[in-house]
Order: structure tokens, then sequence, then C-alpha cells
């Protein structure tokens, strides 16, 4: 569920229904509202959806259609897709402020109030009726189904306290509303709705088609004005339950979303959904995103269940969280992650992935494989046509490099002179002529790395140090 807002009205806004009237307020119904903005944004050229990268021409268009027109419908996808993402920043495109029955369970319209007691007080107090402003982001209201949800839970039941104070089972007042009518004026998004009881989806009918509830046998009609969004998976991959087709038919559409397939797209949502505590340089976000998009495409892999942007974002933090541990072990003064850093945590990581029965006991050797491709194209990629003869003079002459997860960047560095060509590298891989001690290291140990699995030196592993050369 959304969380109480930190927002405060402006003390200028009106408090009574006759200030509101005087105001000239028109009150808008929220897919009105979102179609208004969503509109606003598109021809001022503002990002209509912040945060969600890689849908451009695929996914939002479709999206921003279906806002247009006003539907209900079921964001489908895998895991880690972004669903959950994308559902929520729908909540950004309604009003920012609206007004409400002060008190109200339900957010009503003071100009047309639904429950009984907001109707019984409009009567009596006329325009002195007390006036309270909601923020959106406590419009937006979030349910992870489960096997467990009850219609009280979604649509609402009897209270039996108010009951117990002497109220009739025939007062609308005895009725504790659920989360879909405390929603009113809002937008309601359900979280894996295939998990949804059968019987208890049945309950949603009125609500997408027409726009009412009914609790327990009640004759109560409340007009909702609400826009419900579903998330779900195919039904392939969960076989836990299904979208019953009365239901589906009456959302309005069913957007399909995607992995990412540009790996800069990956890289981006990376920066931007992880917390970081070393510096990760761009090569490695490229390399993490390149062995996910492996992994999604491996055949070792099970495709139905997905491997989840999730796995990439716990992939980047651990390897920060990697190089942290290594500067507070070697008293280095920058937490720099390196290349070496990422076959130290992945291990660690294999829980989150499904692989075929065919692989069992092969798992880790598959992950290890496709990290060295990922890491391979990663250096063509990014140090393509770079004069490297200056790395590679170093092992010509018969030296070897040791390094390792706990090698200092300074003793990595001593064993080497000067290096020619280091700054092209560092340049291409973002650091700069600025770059620390430690990005030196990163930059260094990078192509190390690209030149063995291109063949051009001898790796080995010795007492858990890396040795390259020899």
């Amino acid at each position: 569920m959304s969380q109480a807002s930190t927002h405060t009205p402006s003390s200028e806004r009106p408090r009574t229904l006759g200030q509101l009237k005087a105001s000239g307020y028109r009150t808008r119904g929220v897919k009105e509202e979102i179609r208004a903005n969503l509109l606003h944004r598109l021809r001022s050229g503002e990002r209509a959806f912040p945060g969600i990268v890689g849908f451009e021409d695929t996914v939002l268009p479709e999206l921003e259609a279906a806002l247009l027109a006003g539907h209900d419908f079921v964001l489908l996808g895998e895991r880690g897709q972004g669903k959950t993402r994308l559902m929520r920043t729908v909540g950004q495109l309604l009003d920012e402020w609206i007004p409400v029955v002060d008190g109200c369970e339900i957010n009503d319209d003071p100009y047309d109030p639904l429950c009984v007691r907001c109707q019984a007080l409009a009567v009596e107090t006329g325009d002195d009726l007390p006036i309270g402003w909601l923020h959106r982001d406590d419009r937006y209201t979030e349910k992870l189904a489960t096997p467990d949800t009850s219609v009280g839970d979604l649509i609402g039941d009897v209270d039996p306290v108010k009951v117990a104070e002497g109220r009739t089972l025939g007062d609308p007042e005895t009725i504790h509303y659920g989360l879909v009518p405390r929603t009113h004026r809002g937008v309601f998004g359900l979280n894996e709705l295939p998990d949804l009881a059968e019987r208890i989806q049945v309950a949603l009918f009125n609500v997408l088609e027409e726009r009412d509830i009914q609790v327990r046998g009640y004759s109560i009609r409340l007009p909702l004005d609400v826009l419900v969004i579903a998330t779900a998976n195919p039904e392939d991959y969960t076989n836990r339950g299904r979208i019953i087709t009365p239901l589906k038919d009456r959302f309005g559409g069913e957007i399909r979303t995607h992995y990412l397939t540009d790996i800069s797209d990956e890289a981006e949502l990376l920066r931007q959904e992880t917390h970081l505590v070393a510096d990760v340089g761009d090569h490695l976000l490229e390399a993490i995103a390149r062995l996910s998009r492996g992994l999604r495409e491996s055949p070792s892999v099970d495709q139905r269940s997905g491997v989840s942007a999730r796995f990439s974002i716990a992939a980047t933090e651990a390897v920060a969280a990697s190089a942290l541990r290594r500067a507070a072990r070697t008293g280095e003064p920058e937490a720099v992650a390196r290349i070496g850093d990422l076959p130290q945590i992945l291990p660690t990581l294999l829980g989150k992935i499904e692989f075929e029965m065919g692989e069992e006991g092969r798992e880790a050797a598959v992950l290890d494989h496709l990290l060295k491709l990922a890491v391979a194209e990663t250096f063509r990629e990014r140090l393509s046509g770079v004069d490297l003869s200056g790395f590679t003079k170093i092992f010509a002459e018969g030296s070897v490099v040791e390094t390792g997860d706990l090698v200092a960047a300074d003793e990595l560095l001593r064993q080497f002179g000067t290096l020619s060509g280091l700054s092209r590298v560092l340049d291409r891989l973002g650091y700069g002529d600025d770059a620390n001690r430690g990005e030196v290291a990163a930059a260094v140990e990078f192509v190390l790395e690209g030149l063995y699995l291109t063949r051009r030196i001898e790796k080995d592993v010795v007492d858990g140090r890396t040795v390259y050369g020899g």
C-alpha cells in the first residue's frame, strides 16, 4: 500500500465547500486527469514516465494509448521486467492535489459525496462542508495478490465493532471499506493478479464494468472513480493460477513488457537502481549487463522463469561491496571495483537463476563461461583499436603480474613501470586523466583480463591470487 505523504497543502487552499465553489474549481475524473497530464507531458517534450528505461519504442507507446483511452489494463511479463515500477509511475500523472470531504474514508468529492456519512454531513452543513486536500502520493494504493487475500480486503466487509456499538446490520455505516473503495479517485495497483483466488477475482467484475461495489448483499451502490492496473507473469511460468476469462474481458488491454535488449539501457538502469558503496566503472556495468543478456539467451537457463533485472542489480551491489571490503582490509583511500571482483561474488547469486534440469552440478561453470564471454565482448567494444603493446611488452619479456580481490591498487601498479597507452585506456573507460590510483588499477586489471580472454597472455590462479603472464 502507499505510504502516508509528507506533503503539506497550502494554507491558502479552500477549506469549505463554499470557498471551493468560489475558487472555480472543477472536478475531473481520475482517467480525465491522467489523460490531460499525459498529453501535457507529451506536448511539452517532458518525460512522461521518468525512471523507465528501454521501453520507449515498445511498451510506452502501448501504455500511452491505454491511458489516453481511459482503459484499465494488465502489465504482462516475466519477473524483473519493471512492471511494478511502471505501474507506480502512472500514479505520478495524477493532479498534485485534489479536494476531498474532510475525514472521509473513501476520498469523497465535495461536489458529489458518495458515502452515507458524507451525504448527511453535506445536507447538514451546506456550503460550510469541511474540505481537506489529498496529495497524489496518497491516491495510489498497491496490493500484492496472495491466495489468502479476501473479498473483505479488496472490497469491504461488515465491521463487527460498529455492529456491537448498536448499529443494525442493514445500516450502510456498518461497512468497513476495503482497499478498492478507499482508492476512490485514485489508481489501484494489483500485483501478481493470477495468484488471486478465482472466487476473489469475481469480486472485481463490478469494479471494472459497472464501477460499483457490493458488500455481503448490501443494496449499496458506490460509483467508484478508480483506474485499475494489474501485473501478471505469463501463465506458462507461474502455474500458480490464472486470470479468469470474464475478468480478462473487463480489462481494456494487455501490455507486454520485456527485458532490456540494449546494453547501454541496462547499464543505465543499473546506475539508476543500485545503491553502491564503492566506485563501479561503466565498463563493469556493461560487463554485468552482457552477462545478464547471455543468461537470458542461454539454453542452460530455464527461460520460462527469466533472469530478473534484480540479478544484475544484486551483482553490481555485491561487486561494489567486494571493493569496499578490499579497501578496508588493505587501507586503500578509495574503494574502486575491479573486474576481478566479479568472479568472487557470482557464486552467491546462483540462487537467483533457474537452470535447466540437465545442468545440475554445472551451474557455476555455466556462469563462469558466460562471464568470460561478457567481459571479452566488453573489452573488444571498449578498447577496440587501442594500442596495447605497452601492456603486452611486459609479458613478452617474461614478467608476471599478480592481482586478486585483496590486492591493493598500489601493490598492483607497483608491478608496472611506465605504461605506454594507459592514458588512452583510461579515456576509453571513462576515467580520464584525473583518475585516482584505484581507477587506474581497475583499468589495468580490465586490460589484463581482456588480453587473457583474447589469448594474448596467459593466466593462472595460485593460492587465491591471479597471476597474468609466465
